[in-house]
């Protein structure tokens, strides 16, 4: 390998350590990535333990049949929304 090779293969590694140095994500962006995936999953299930304790509390007897039921279909709308934004974004 001569002197002119050597020289361009350097070159273009650097380039592309300079172009992945760039594109890589920041502290900010990444934890406004995760804080994102927080909110995707967790307010299914706060929305759905809400939403079944009132019904428990309209029925006659004492039941958290809508509670339970209503947090597992949290659940899993949480992680389809979890798993839609990361195939959608990475």
């Amino acid at each position: 390998m001569d002197d002119k090779q050597l020289r361009k293969s350097v070159e273009q590694q650097i380039k592309r350590m300079q172009r992945a140095e760039k594109e890589r994500p920041t502290l900010l962006a990444q934890s406004i990535f995760m804080g994102t995936l927080s909110l995707l999953f967790v307010l299914p299930v706060i929305l759905g333990a809400y939403l079944g304790n009132w019904l428990d509390d309209k029925s006659e007897s004492y039941s958290i049949q809508w509670t339970i039921g209503l947090i597992v279909v949290g659940l899993i709308i949480g992680m389809v929304n979890v798993y839609l934004y990361v195939r959608e974004h990475h």
